[in-house]
């Protein structure tokens, strides 16, 4: 409690689409998330005023899962639709070096960790100001009668309407105390709203949320409490012995039978080793095997500068091929796709046609 992401033409490509669709849910029906920042943005519209299940600029997920796309939003901030997959490649190579450009300030044509981790708060700031931005809309949408205060019952009657139900025949039913006839799913979903909503609701809790309330509703990265249930949430679904703690195993530990061929055991075995990685290198702060919920909280609190130049150390490792402990223009494009996601080929006669 504190204030504190193509329609198809033709019978064939429709065919081909659905087959597609088929041999996808056979082969990576399993516990990671692998759909990327910009597909799930596209599903962000139709229940606007639910939290976002993907924060930009934090670590995790809020289900526990690694956030696949965090170095490119940190490296790329707003600029993140510049580097589509169907982006010209030249054009594409030309916008890197001017964010290396800007990314490096004392412009010796190479980064220090220092440099990328200033780098990584300007756009962590930025995805704040986002965030703000979208949830007072949001805030405006939900608050029909403009006294700055959202109601637990006003919330609930919009929430309802995004599930088909007529917003004014469940507005009587909550007016009235009457049944809501909703079904199970939909209560738990509710449930768990209302826990978020008390949570976000600063003390003396009333049930009426603020603008800046519900700002850490719908971004728990806003607020200290907030950040603290969030991460309550993950260590109890991911935590097996109930010590309230994580051990690498709890960590990486997969579901029984989500490994159906060998393709899912690929994805799978990638999936455990990038999870290992980040417990033993960054959440695990004093390696000794176990990480608290403090060190969850100062891995996922997206302003905290310390992390943020360990993020910057390990971003920079990734792609430091002369081991010199700095970023050079070849290596960015060299590894363009861990900080854009796309790969843009060519780089090294394309270093000298951007400098």
């Amino acid at each position: 409690m504190a204030s504190r992401h193509a329609p198809l033409c033709g019978l064939a490509p429709c065919c081909l689409w659905l087959l597609g669709i088929v041999l996808l849910m056979d082969a990576s029906a399993r516990p990671a998330n692998h759909s990327s920042a910009r597909e799930r943005a596209g599903n962000r519209e139709e229940n606007e005023i639910l939290p976002p299940d993907h924060l930009n600029g934090v670590k995790l997920e809020m289900d526990g899962h690694l956030n696949k796309d965090f170095h490119q939003e940190v490296f790329l901030g707003k600029d993140m639709d510049d580097f589509e997959e169907d982006a010209e490649p030249r054009k594409s190579r030309r916008k890197l070096m001017v964010i290396f450009s800007k990314v490096d300030l004392n412009t010796d044509r190479r980064i220090s960790a220092k440099e990328m981790q200033n780098w990584i708060m300007q756009k962590t700031a930025e995805h704040f100001q986002e965030a703000v931005a979208e949830s007072r809309a949001h805030f405006r949408a939900v608050d029909p009668d403009g006294d700055g205060h959202v109601s637990w019952d006003e919330y609930k009657v919009k929430f309802l309407a995004t599930k088909g139900h007529n917003e004014r025949e469940v507005a009587e039913k909550i007016k009235n105390k009457w049944d809501l006839n909703i079904d199970e799913e939909t209560q738990e979903v509710l449930e768990n709203l209302k826990d978020r909503w008390y949570q976000a609701d600063n003390p003396p809790p009333d049930l009426l949320l603020t603008e800046s309330e519900f700002l850490s509703f719908l971004h728990p990265e806003h607020s200290r409490g907030m950040l603290q249930f969030m991460v309550k949430e993950i260590i109890r679904d991911l935590d097996q012995d109930g010590d309230k703690k994580l051990s690498l195993s709890e960590f990486i530990s997969l579901p029984v039978g989500t490994v159906e061929n060998q393709q899912g055991q690929d994805v799978d075995d990638g999936w455990v080793r990038d999870r290992k990685r980040e417990f033993e290198e960054l959440i695990d702060a004093n390696h000794d095997g176990i990480v608290t919920m403090a060190e969850l909280e100062d891995y996922m609190d997206p302003m905290n500068e310390f992390s943020a130049l360990n993020e910057a150390k390990q971003m920079i490792a990734i792609a430091d091929e002369n081991q010199n402990h700095y970023l050079e223009p070849e290596e960015v494009l060299k590894y363009s796709e861990f900080f854009t996601g796309s790969k843009l080929v060519d780089y090294a006669r394309s270093v000298h046609e951007e400098f």
